[in-house]
């Protein structure tokens, strides 16, 4: 307690700047907990991606379409458990601003495929009976404040219904997530109803998922698997989920990397800002110190004072950007539906903290050595 009166005392001697280095730091942990979302956002759910799932798409696009057939040839091969397909919608709701993952699937495959999909059995039983129902997931259902029982008119774009109206579907069920990082932003509804009303009629699908025995043989399934379609007119190409949705992401270049280079640029600078002001403190505060000790404080005493300072400053100034930024953070996605996955990992969490205490002793380490190495009739000569 008895160097409280101390502390407070250096950080108001200078408030206007104790206060610019105090946001400097606010806003570097802002930006540390944003770009931590964004990079979860991106990575499009692949930590929690199945081990045991396949994709298979198009060996030239993944928006190119494969054959409707090629289920039951899938399932031929050793190894495969289930198969089950998925197809982009690409409708309108309202305004093209409104954007969502819409997809058909079939709904018993799709469901048994996806078992972090959470829903409760009277609405998986109604979807499963009603061909122009549809699921929706819960931060997709919260944006747009729908209900089980809506009624919800979609324009298509890629696809048409053969009278040229607009297409309509029945919220049947909203599902939740087994786990934060599910993405529960999709709408699903009946493939069967997309191939029957459509004007292009059926035959063909977006991708294939694909479950597997064994995990570990995943990637040689999927050769095999490729080696069957090689040299046919929708030659394939398939990979673990994981590896599929990395690629995906890394269509965008590497965000891991990108998000990791200004990480460690901003908080390097701040790391200078800091050390910076605690330095000048020091050397503002030479004859007191040199006082200090004539009065019988350690040097150990005086580098706990200085530490505890520096200390005090990055704790305060980081805990409120990530306090404020975990609470905005927790608003949702702020592009309305582009990043589903937008959170910050309780791992983030702990490396923020952890992060804060090295600025806090990193920053304060050197004026504090300098303030150990002070001599007292030197200091006091210069005052």
């Amino acid at each position: 307690m008895r160097f409280l009166p101390l502390i407070w005392s250096g950080l108001a001697r200078r408030k206007v700047r104790t206060l610019f280095t105090l946001l400097s730091i606010v806003i570097a942990f802002i930006l540390f907990n944003y770009l931590s979302a964004v990079k979860v956002a991106f990575s499009l759910g692949v930590d929690v991606a199945g081990a045991d799932r396949l994709m298979l798409i198009h060996k030239v696009s993944f928006i190119q379409p494969l054959p409707e057939s090629y289920k039951e040839r899938i399932l031929a091969v050793d190894g495969v458990r289930e198969v089950t397909h998925q197809t982009w919608f690409g409708g309108v709701y309202q305004e093209p601003s409104n954007f969502f993952g819409q997809f058909a699937v079939e709904p018993e495959g799709y469901l048994d495929m996806y078992p972090e999909f959470l829903l409760p059995d009277e609405q998986k039983d109604a979807w499963f009976a009603n061909r122009t129902g549809a699921i929706v997931g819960r931060a997709t259902a919260d944006r747009f404040g729908w209900e089980v029982g809506d009624r919800i008119p979609l324009q298509g774009t890629i696809w048409r219904t053969q009278s040229g109206a607009g297409w309509e579907f029945t919220i049947e069920g909203i599902y939740d997530g087994a786990q934060q990082a599910t993405d529960t932003s999709q709408f699903l509804f009946h493939y069967d109803y997309l191939a029957e009303a459509n004007s292009q009629g059926r035959g063909f699908v977006g991708l294939y998922m694909i479950k597997v025995d064994d995990p570990t043989q995943g990637v040689a399934i999927g050769e095999e698997i490729d080696s069957r379609f090689a040299n046919s007119p929708f030659e394939t190409t398939t990979s673990t989920e994981q590896a599929f949705v990395q690629a995906f992401a890394a269509q965008i270049g590497d965000v891991g990397t990108m998000m990791t280079a200004i990480l460690v640029a901003v908080l390097f600078t701040i790391l200078l800002v800091v050390a910076n002001t605690m330095g000048q403190s020091v050397r503002e505060r030479t004859n007191e110190l040199a006082v200090l000790k004539t009065l019988g404080f350690s040097d150990t005493a005086v580098l706990t004072l200085v530490l505890v300072e520096s200390m005090f400053i990055a704790v305060l100034g980081g805990g409120l950007g990530l306090g404020v930024s975990w609470w905005i953070i927790q608003q949702g996605d702020p592009t309305g539906g582009f990043l589903p996955a937008f959170f910050v990992p309780p791992s983030d969490l702990v490396l923020g903290c952890g992060l804060i205490v090295a600025l806090g002793l990193i920053s304060g380490a050197l004026p504090g050595v300098q303030a150990v190495r002070l001599r007292i009739v030197d200091a006091l000569r210069r005052a």
